[in-house]
């Protein structure tokens, strides 16, 4: 080891949700860790918004989410989601997203003490590096990854400071790979890959107008613009998406990814934006424009022994449906907890190996369902009967035609219904979002998985079979009220009894002495630390009293007991010893 070697247990490379998610958790688990990137700063333009309940679940258990609150619109101005031929044109329809119709927003209210907001990338990532770096995080800024060799004891990682050219080498005995889409510790890595980049293409334009009287009634983060002919050419569906209330824009527009990139210069720029605003004198003010792919690409594998990698690095798809950002850091959210135990010598090494087996099935279908929510909005165009019109004044005779007291405009207006309810899988795929379950090693289950009674993509439906998310409900006593969430921190493991498992409190307290593992339980009925306030839990549970239910550092669900073993403290110990890798 030369002398310009580092040292540390973990290190990070990339800054974005991914990355400063698990700086910030692997801090505020008390592990070392060092962040790398190359940039200067964080997020420059706000990229990723949508911040779904399980990332603001993530948030509050870091402690973190008022910061977040603080900075984001709020969910009640998320939701009038626009379908229109311009901002001050005629409206083809809109739907209520997000969970903000009142017969969805029950669903959202009853499923997590957070609600969804949007907060743009360039908002969040500042909240979670200052915080990881406040923690303990050594964040080097202008840092660039250069390659990695690993051993059986770690992984040297050779990086170059960007200011001055030289390079050194950091010596970690994990690390994590959150470079982004074109990761290079991916592709060094060799990760599987399914599927393409840049299968379409995209840019974007972020600019400055006051939009209030074309949008104050009808607040939304999105406003989608279907347009015959425009200064990019044919027909398509442009986005205008709120930065900030109501005054910070941007808007993606797609091009022929097969063709020279388009130049966007202002002129050109501020020609799309008046265009697709249908304001032709309106004063704008253009803050940026850039091109990207949009890419259908996900990994099946997403570690390699020491070396893991997180967020776009592994999962790569278009910003529908919000799942990216969200993803990342239920990513970093799984592994956190997981590294911390190994390198504390709580668990063993096995554990780590479970990583794959549990987020790759999620890699996967969040790609699939973002592209495939993508590719469904070419119904509109079908519907509308856009797609074999010769010329703009067809299409837009095309559009007309919905409004017409005829045969073929009672079709389309019918067909438009359709259209509109398939966009559900897109806004409100609250199954997506909250659903996600856990097969693996890491699971002391007995091989039951949740049955769902509803579209298991649009409804979250809670359940207390080892795999899932804890369900969220109400406890507290006369004073105070808790979510169980809450009662559950990443610190811990957690077990959940009645009264009449109060015996579980006993075995808890000596499996934890044991095994050196953090593990306390909670008892929740009248008299004790907490109460059944609205007897949710009892409804929810589904194992008696007397049963019990542990529950992860990440919220998952380990391992349950319908009811009390004869050996509570051999079944609580030979399921934590299976779920951390050890032998019993």
């Amino acid at each position: 080891m030369d002398l310009m070697t580092v040292t540390t247990d973990v290190l990070i490379v990339g800054s974005g949700p991914a990355g400063a998610g698990a700086a910030l958790l692997l801090s505020t688990l008390g592990i070392p860790n060092i962040m790398i990137t190359k940039y200067r700063w964080t997020a420059n333009t706000p990229r990723a918004h949508i911040t779904n309940q399980r990332a603001m679940e993530v948030f509050r258990d870091a402690g973190i989410e008022d910061q977040v609150l603080a900075d984001a619109t709020a969910h009640h101005l998320m939701g009038d989601t626009v379908f229109c031929t311009s901002i001050a044109g005629e409206e083809i329809g809109r739907i209520l997203t997000w969970g903000t119709h009142p017969g969805r927003r029950g669903d959202y209210e009853l499923a997590s003490p957070c609600l969804p907001v949007d907060i743009p990338q360039n908002y969040l990532e500042p909240i979670l590096v200052r915080n990881a770096t406040e923690r303990g995080t050594r964040t080097l800024f202008s840092t660039e990854y250069l390659s990695h060799v690993q051993d059986a004891d770690g992984v040297d990682v050779r990086v170059r400071d960007r200011v001055t050219g030289h390079e050194f080498t950091i010596r970690a005995k994990y690390l994590i790979g959150a470079d982004g889409a074109r990761s290079q510790v991916a592709a060094d890595l060799g990760l599987p890959m399914v599927g393409a980049m840049d299968i379409a293409g995209s840019m974007n334009i972020t600019f400055k107008a006051d939009l209030s009287p074309y949008v104050g009634n009808r607040p939304s983060v999105l406003y989608w613009v279907i347009q015959p002919g425009s200064n990019v050419g044919g027909i398509g569906a442009g986005l205008v998406r709120m930065v900030r209330p109501w005054n910070e824009w941007l808007i993606v527009w797609g091009y022929d990814i097969t063709q020279p990139a388009p130049v966007v210069d202002e002129a050109a720029a501020k020609a799309i934006v008046r265009s697709l605003l249908g304001l032709p004198g309106i004063d704008v003010e253009i803050t940026g424009t850039s091109l990207w792919g949009n890419n259908e690409m996900y990994a099946t594998r997403l570690h390699d022994r020491r070396v893991f990698c997180a967020g776009d690095a592994v999962h790569r798809h278009p910003p529908s449906n919000g799942l990216g950002s969200n993803t990342s850091i239920q990513d970093s959210y799984n592994l956190a907890w997981k590294l911390a135990a190994v390198l504390r010598g709580q668990a063993g090494p096995s554990l780590l190996d479970t990583y794959t087996t549990e987020r790759a099935p999620v890699a996967e279908q969040i790609v699939l369902r973002a592209n495939r929510s993508s590719r469904e909005f070419v119904q509109f165009f079908e519907v509308l009967g856009l797609l074999d019109a010769h010329d703009e004044a067809e299409m837009t005779a095309r559009i007309e035609e919905r409004k017409a007291n005829t045969p073929a405009g009672a079709a389309k207006r019918a067909a438009l219904v359709a259209a509109m309810e398939l966009k559900h899988y897109e806004f409100n795929a609250h199954g997506v979002e909250l659903g996600q379950f856990y097969d693996s090693a890491a699971i002391a289950g007995d091989g039951s998985r949740p049955v769902a009674t509803k579209d298991p993509e649009l409804h979250y439906e809670p359940s207390t079979v080892p795999g899932s998310r804890l369900p969220h409900v109400w406890v507290g006593d006369a004073k105070t009220r808790i979510s169980t969430l809450d009662l559950a921190p990443m610190t811990r493991f957690t077990l959940f009894t009645g009264i009449a498992g109060e015996s579980w409190a006993a075995a808890a307290e000596k499996v934890s002495a044991e095994l050196g593992v953090p593990l306390r339980a909670v008892i929740i009925g009248p008299g004790r630390e907490v109460t059944d306030l609205y007897y949710d839990w009892a409804r929810i549970r589904e194992v008696e009293e007397e049963g019990a239910v542990l529950v992860r550092p990440d919220k998952h669900i380990g391992w349950r007991s319908t009811g009390l073993p004869g050996d509570p403290v051999q079944a609580l110990r030979d399921a934590v010893a299976a779920i951390l890798g050890r032998s019993r």
